[in-house]
């Protein structure tokens, strides 16, 4: 599409797989909104008639970069590098270890701009592909405009029958997968006798996960595990947390929840826990915050860059630190309106203006 007299194509690959209700999708569908542009097929599409082919998703064990150098200027998006931070969760076996040596060479010989969501993801970025930090380009995220303070009762008291929500509860919002820590969360809300509420379409449906997300999770098969019978890490650790679910009542599992109804549950929540172990950057910190919902999370380098100040940071390994960073919070009254401010505003409109003056200039 053109902008600026730049014709610019985007990846709209991550709207129509796995990817849509996560925070891949929601950075591709809220950059096409604040740019007013339509997303490209790349599988699809003629891109010889586009100045910047945008790819907007990447995984280090599996190809999706063009082999031969396009005419157009070549901008990927790398929101994190966790298989390549625990490689012995994410294994890639001997075709992903083949995989990554290409994609380091493609990026290396065909990308001209990288674009990734945090500073931390840039020095990962940097250390693991052996990119140039000059190619590597930070630019944030945002909460979408859905998430803010409600004042509808109505509908509050609406949401909260619609999913059986207690009078208080711990909220989580995303992926089960190992990084995000879920074992440590579950065992201090039971410390904190706070029931834990979870959305999420991987925690839901954790017993019949799909081959599209098995394969966005865990990478390609690793071969020499599979024929000695030996499960995969991730897998493993899904049948953990399974035996947690299903042990008592004190996690709810909502699965997949819209946006117009997440929003609800950010404002009745008692407090959000972002446990993670890792993360790029944690969008739901913002959509909490900006629901005034208060935030306990785990001290890591990206939350410090990203929400030091304006949420509680405490030890991801240490399940009483948790309670002892929300336990106030269960036991007073909400502090809807009282956070602190932001580090920086952040705001789609102004990733997107960053966005187009990197095409502008790459």
């Amino acid at each position: 599409m053109q902008k600026n007299k730049i014709k610019i194509a985007i990846d709209s690959g991550p709207l129509t797989s796995g990817h849509k209700i996560r925070g891949i999708g929601a950075h591709t569908s809220e950059l096409l909104q604040a740019l007013k542009i339509k997303g490209v097929d790349f599988g699809k599409a003629d891109l010889s008639k586009f100045d910047v082919l945008h790819y907007t998703s990447f995984h280090p064990y599996f190809i999706n970069l063009p082999f031969r150098k396009p005419k157009a200027k070549v901008v990927l998006t790398i929101h994190d590098l966790i298989p390549l931070i625990y490689p012995k969760h994410y294994p890639g076996g001997i075709k992903g270890g083949i995989r990554l040596a290409i994609n380091k060479f493609l990026i290396n010989k065909n990308v001209d701009a990288i674009i990734t969501i945090s500073e931390t993801s840039k020095k990962d970025i940097c250390r693991f592909l052996g990119t140039d930090p000059g190619k590597v380009h930070v630019i944030y995220l945002a909460a979408k405009e859905t998430f803010k303070k409600l004042v509808n009762n109505e509908l509050l008291t609406k949401i909260k029958s619609k999913y059986h929500l207690p009078d208080k509860f711990a909220l989580y919002v995303g992926d089960v997968n190992y990084n995000k820590n879920i074992p440590i969360l579950i065992k201090a809300c039971k410390l904190a006798k706070i029931p834990l509420v979870i959305c999420g379409k991987q925690a839901l449906n954790i017993e019949t996960l799909g081959k599209e997300d098995l394969s966005m999770l865990k990478g390609p098969k690793d071969w020499i595990r599979y024929l000695f019978g030996k499960p995969h890490p991730e897998l493993a650790h899904f049948r953990s947390l399974l035996k947690e679910f299903n042990h008592g009542k004190s996690v709810i599992r909502l699965g997949f929840v819209p946006d117009e109804d997440l929003v609800a549950i950010y404002n009745l929540a008692t407090v959000y826990v972002q446990p993670s172990l890792y993360e790029g950057f944690s969008l739901p910190i913002l959509e909490a915050l900006a629901c005034g919902c208060p935030v306990v999370a785990s001290k890591i380098q990206t939350h410090v860059e990203i929400v030091e100040g304006a949420v509680t940071l405490v030890e991801p390994t240490n399940p009483k630190d948790f309670v002892r960073g929300f336990n106030s919070l269960v036991k007073s009254p909400r502090l809807a309106g009282e956070q602190v401010k932001l580090p920086r505003k952040y705001s789609w409109a102004e990733t997107a203006r960053q966005t187009l003056q990197l095409y502008e200039n790459v």
